[in-house]
């Protein structure tokens, strides 16, 4: 489900670092986790996102993720950017 909702997003940062900048500065509408990322790195995206009021949606599977993305390694977060 999530997937596909990565898929169809207009615009999307992917990776972690990428994912919480979006979230400090307000771009981000929604963030996706993947749940089998190391535990202190989804802590940092879910504190985030807390911060900004912004929906987390886990999926569970970071080569699943990084294929929705496009790219050919795994993605332990993406955001959907306004």
């Amino acid at each position: 489900m999530s997937y596909e909702k990565v898929l169809q997003a207009g615009k999307i940062v992917v990776g972690t670092k990428q994912t919480i900048r979006a979230l400090k500065e307000g771009k981000a509408l929604e963030v996706i986790v993947a749940e089998d990322a190391d535990s202190a790195i989804i802590e940092k995206v879910m504190e985030a996102a807390k911060s900004a009021n912004v929906p987390v949606t886990k999926v569970d599977s970071m080569k699943k993720l990084g294929k929705a993305c496009k790219i050919q390694v795994g993605a332990a977060a993406v955001a959907i950017i306004r």
